[in-house]
């Protein structure tokens, strides 16, 4: 998923999952980041997008109808750095957009845990990435929060961090506001959101993420109906609340329902 700006304005960069066809949640739920203001004028959601220099045959877009910030949102700190975003109308899913799973409330994800980011942002630090700029995807381990606060000040249970104490692997410019994925046994499960980091892929800092766990309440707080999958994410690698149920439900659904398309993004300014 790509999100972008008319012409002349800054634009955020990506949104896709660590598979081709996995990037929708439910009810067009996204990550994004987003360089704006609150408004949604001008700006365009691409999903299904695999290239930024080629032609993407399975691509669609949308325009948005609404931009709703964290309430809480911290700019000096990042803290809950994350926003909605509603879509002007709904999407089919295809074999290249479909719902993941959003880790639920007390979902944990133990040091160690393998997730994945993906994104089209720099390869290193300055180094953008090169033609045609296709969908790239890293393997980073979950870094438990203490171990992370030894690198940052400022770290709260509403962000998550993952990357390697030697370096070398990271999400880095361009990707913040994508997604870190972690599966249990076939299930996708949405652990968090690129925020920030020191640099890219730097010895003893990782990548910091929002949780997405964190945000079950003040999501199903705009969605009256069809509220999106959250799943529980443990650390005996098990899964409870319904998610297969809602894979299965999920995949027949031909049309997103209208009534509220949301988008859950990263924020920076």
């Amino acid at each position: 998923v790509l999100l972008t700006a008319s012409p002349g304005e800054l634009r955020s960069h990506d949104l896709h999952l660590s598979e081709p066809g996995i990037q929708l949640f439910y009810l067009n739920l996204f990550l994004f980041v987003f360089f704006l203001s609150n408004s949604p004028a001008g700006l365009i959601v691409y999903l299904g997008r695999d290239t930024q220099q080629s032609l993407n045959p399975n691509e669609v877009s949308r325009t948005l109808s609404q931009v709703i910030r964290h309430p809480d949102y911290n700019p000096s700190t990042n803290d809950n750095d994350i926003a909605l975003l509603q879509l002007s109308s709904a999407v089919n899913f295809t074999d290249y957009i479909r719902p993941v799973c959003l880790a639920a409330d007390g979902s944990v994800f133990p040091g160690g845990t393998s997730c994945w980011v993906t994104g089209w942002g720099n390869i290193q630090s300055g180094v953008a990435l090169p033609s045609p700029q296709r969908l790239q995807e890293v393997n980073v381990p979950v870094v438990t929060n203490s171990d992370c606060s030894n690198s940052y000040s400022g770290i709260t249970d509403n962000m998550i961090c993952a990357g390697l104490t030697e370096g070398g692997k990271d999400s880095c410019q361009g990707d913040s506001g994508g997604p870190m994925v972690s599966k249990n046994n076939s299930i996708w499960v949405l652990a968090g959101v690129v925020s920030f980091g020191n640099g890219c892929a730097q010895p003893n800092f990782p990548g910091v993420y929002a949780r997405v766990s964190r945000y079950q309440s003040w999501i199903n707080g705009f969605i009256s109906t069809n509220q999106p999958g959250f799943v529980s994410f443990q650390s005996d690698s098990s899964l409870t609340t319904g998610a297969a149920s809602f894979v299965s439900m999920s995949l027949l659904l031909t049309v997103l329902p209208v009534i509220f398309s949301i988008f859950v993004l990263s924020w920076e300014v």
